[in-house]
């Protein structure tokens, strides 16, 4: 006699057929659309440097248009950038003990183990080929990369690196940066002649007597210079008299004998 075992039924993994595409009962639930953070690479730490060579140029563009294309970079490139380093009205043909940004990042840098510097362009870093060199051999001997975010050239690539390709890149956008540097102070003191030649002067604030509120007081200045016989008139006498008659002066401090030579110095040197 053949004995038949009893009938099973089999559960697979105790599907219901309406939870079909649902969250396992055991399994905490897990919004659609939400990332899976367990499996999200880790971003590499970074710090930014930004640098303008004119005191004129810190309220200006330069800096917002160098953190916007780093942060850009960044941001492809799964970079964090958690610290911002600037050198503010800093010659770029300066080295590193001059430029106190630089100096600071570069001791962030290492204090925290951050080995990535993300520049806008080389010329942000340097200007002079010579100086570039020495710093980018500064960051490379701390194990410190120095990107630039407009290429994404890596700046610190050496010799050692055995990469004779990436240095000829980098020296060449040093000299580059060098020599657009040359171009504009040529074109700089070009102007400033012209201007000169045209108007006696170039530099600093204008003249007592160019603004409109001054003029009077330069007009009355050069009256008194002469009393109405003709004779010259003291510079103490004038400036009493301005002072007397409460004739503004642009500090707002009284009229002095130096203050009133030195305007009809520059006054006769105009008229000539």
């Amino acid at each position: 006699m053949v004995l038949e075992a009893p009938a099973r039924s089999i559960d697979v993994l105790n599907v219901n057929p309406q939870n079909l595409g649902q969250q396992p009962p055991h399994e905490a639930p897990v919004s659609p659309g939400s990332p899976n953070t367990a499996l999200a690479p880790a971003r590499t730490k970074a710090l930014s440097y930004l640098r303008v060579s004119g005191k004129g140029q810190i309220g200006g563009d330069g800096f917002p248009r160098q953190r916007t294309a780093i942060a850009a970079f960044a941001g492809a490139n799964g970079l964090d950038v958690v610290e911002e380093f600037r050198d503010e009205g800093v010659s770029g043909t300066l080295g590193l003990a001059e430029r106190p940004g630089l100096t600071a990042l570069l001791e962030a840098a290492m204090a925290a183990q951050i080995d990535t510097v993300l520049v806008e362009k080389a010329d942000r870093l340097a200007r002079d080929l010579v100086e570039s060199e020495l710093l980018l051999r500064t960051f490379r001997e701390q194990g410190i990369r120095v990107v630039e975010a407009e290429g994404g050239t890596d700046l610190t690539n050496g010799s050692d690196d055995g990469n004779p390709t990436g240095v000829l890149i980098r020296q060449v956008l040093a000299a580059v940066a060098q020599f657009e540097k040359s171009g504009l102070v040529a074109k700089l003191r070009a102007a400033r002649d012209r201007v000169r030649r045209q108007r006696g002067r170039c530099e600093g604030p204008p003249a007592y007597g160019a603004r409109e509120t001054e003029a009077a007081g330069l007009k009355r200045l050069l009256e008194l210079a002469a009393d109405p016989s003709g004779n010259r008139r003291s510079l103490a006498e004038i400036a009493a008299a301005l002072n007397s008659e409460q004739v503004p002066t642009r500090s707002g401090r009284p009229w002095a004998r130096s203050t009133v030579q030195t305007l009809l110095a520059r006054h006769a040197a105009a008229s000539q």
